[in-house]
């Protein structure tokens, strides 16, 4: 088991759920992460009088906040800078598009009003970089966004091939959206039950985007082919709770990683969904799922209270087994990675760093933070930098973690 090494903590204020960085060259030093906060209505009153018996509680409103950050890998004690912060609906999800969109980096945002939202990176004098809004589309009255996924995760999108968002509500529900290009903007195309109670997680298959696979609290994993709306390819009772996390291999055809509520990541061959190709326990509930942008067989996952993950998936993913763990509670790092939600991202970069190693591992894509012409295959990827957050202590974290899994 080889070691993680905290370099940076920062204090988010709000509860931090979801972070990722910009898969985009020329922009992945940026880092955003999305907040979650539920406001309890006010005290009552201290006269009882003043405030009648059958007077209906104000409800609960969940506030959200979304930070951007700054990575600069010359500043060794505190290399995230906050160039950015944005008030919006609690955040519960979100993704950037793995390609740009009319010359510009696109965020997805699923939020606690029931809506997707689309935010534009766009270059600003005093800080760099800034995040405006773009589109916005409600997906249904009174419910939650729960998650989303952009059709663009496997390089080497066609040019005639249509850029999808697959959504999930805390109703159940699927939602198939298209973005259009020229003037990006959300439409829905299709809605559809997938679920008895909250569908946790959506997912594209990368290798064929009209496939999308969805996890709810009933405890299914299923298939989908958009094409035929509500109507399932399949339906897994493999996991024993609620599946939480889900994504195709973006250097794999037929590979799918799955997690869920009970404590287990299951590996997939999709043309066969009978029974995994592997299963491992990880001592906490899987709440986030990442393949490596570089090093294809590894694979990390955020464990809720059991920290964070890393699994080696070589051996033609059956010889399976954790190669690097995070730290579990409080102990030992002064600040813990994760309670009982956390979420995280990672990437793969060359370059120098006294504290930072030659390589940093980001997020969602293998290539540099700089445009230095580097091929990040050709480069020597001991160390890796992971990008993580907590939820009760509203903290998130930057890791360093020396090995390859190899």
């Amino acid at each position: 088991m080889m070691g993680a090494f905290a370099l940076q903590t920062v204090d988010t204020e709000l509860t931090a759920d979801s972070v990722e960085w910009c898969p985009l060259q020329g922009c992945r030093h940026l880092l955003a992460c999305g907040t979650y906060q539920l406001r309890r209505p006010e005290d009552p009153p201290a006269d009882p009088q003043s405030k009648g018996r059958m007077e209906v509680e104000e409800p609960r409103v969940r506030l959200g906040r979304l930070f951007l950050y700054n990575f600069n890998e010359n500043n060794s004690t505190h290399p995230l800078v906050e160039v950015q912060r944005k008030d919006t609906s609690a955040i519960l999800d979100m993704k950037w598009c793995h390609i740009p969109v009319a010359g510009h980096a696109l965020l997805g945002l699923a939020d606690a009003s029931g809506s997707i939202q689309l935010l534009r990176l766009v270059e600003s004098e005093e800080k760099s970089h800034v995040l405006e809004p773009l589109s916005s589309l409600a997906l249904e009255e009174q419910c939650l966004a729960l998650s989303l996924d952009w059709s663009t995760g496997k390089t080497g999108r066609a040019r005639d091939q249509p850029l999808k968002i697959i959504s999930s509500d805390s109703t159940g529900q699927l939602h198939l959206l298209m973005v259009n290009e020229t003037a990006p903007r959300l439409q829905k195309v299709a809605s559809w039950q997938a679920h008895q109670f909250e569908a946790w997680i959506a997912a594209f298959d990368y290798w064929h985007t009209e496939i999308v696979y969805s996890g709810g609290d009933d405890g299914l994993l299923r298939g989908w082919d958009t094409r035929v709306p509500g109507r399932f390819l399949f339906t897994s009772k493999r996991h024993t709770m609620g599946v939480c996390s889900i994504q195709s291999s973006p250097h794999w055809e037929h590979v799918l990683a799955t997690g869920s509520y009970d404590e287990h990541i299951l590996l997939w061959d999709t043309r066969n969904m009978k029974q995994p190709l592997a299963d491992t326990p990880v001592q906490g509930g899987v709440w986030r799922i990442k393949w490596h942008p570089f090093h294809h067989h590894l694979l990390l996952a955020a464990c809720m209270h059991s920290g964070f993950k890393i699994l080696n998936c070589q051996k033609a993913m059956g010889e399976w087994g954790p190669v690097a763990a995070g730290p579990q509670g409080r102990a030992p790092v002064p600040c813990p990675l994760a309670l009982l939600s956390s979420s995280l991202s990672f990437y793969t970069l060359p370059g120098s760093h006294p504290r930072l190693g030659r390589d940093t591992w980001l997020q969602a894509t293998a290539a540099t933070t700089r445009d230095c012409g580097v091929n990040p295959e050709e480069a020597d990827s001991t160390f890796s930098l992971l990008a993580t957050c907590s939820f009760y202590d509203h903290a998130l974290h930057l890791w360093e973690w020396e090995g390859n899994g190899a």
